[in-house]
């Protein structure tokens, strides 16, 4: 398992559900054989990554020992992967890593939550500050977000 995570210099972190359909969404075919994507286990997101490099952190969900164990999990596989680029959808899940990620030189590219039509999200504006590539995906975000790229995940 480590050699695979070393070898793929992409990383798409997010909570499940959503972030995570949103996530692969954005992703394109031509880097599926080079993305590791980490998120939280449950029984849909098993189903959606099946066949792709994959590992399962634990979600903190309001719990303050996981949000130390998220942080200690998330700072180890940091180290492991090392990776060069590290594309995100959210949610608070992710900003551990985010952090690791930038503060070792990694590129970011956040991409607010399309649910996200007329306000920011907690995750959003926090990471607003430390990515080198935010998209939005309406044009009523750019309020809370100027320099951001408009874009659709369609």
């Amino acid at each position: 398992m480590f050699k695979k995570l070393l070898t793929n210099r992409v990383v798409g972190i997010s909570s499940s559900g959503g972030h995570l359909s949103e996530l692969q969404s954005a992703i394109p075919d031509s880097l599926l054989k080079n993305i590791t994507y980490i998120t939280s286990k449950d029984g849909r997101t098993q189903e959606s990554l099946k066949g792709l490099h994959h590992v399962f952190i634990v979600e903190p969900n309001g719990v303050k020992w996981k949000y130390g164990y998220n942080f200690i999990q998330t700072f180890f596989l940091f180290l492991i992967m090392r990776p060069s680029v590290v594309i995100s959808t959210g949610s608070g899940i992710v900003v551990p890593y985010l952090l690791f990620s930038k503060f070792f030189g990694s590129k970011i590219i956040f991409i607010e939550s399309g649910a996200r039509i007329y306000s920011a999200s907690r995750t959003g504006k926090f990471m607003y500050r430390y990515a080198d590539k935010f998209f939005v995906q309406y044009e009523s975000l750019l309020k809370y977000y100027p320099d951001a790229t408009v874009g659709s995940l369609e």
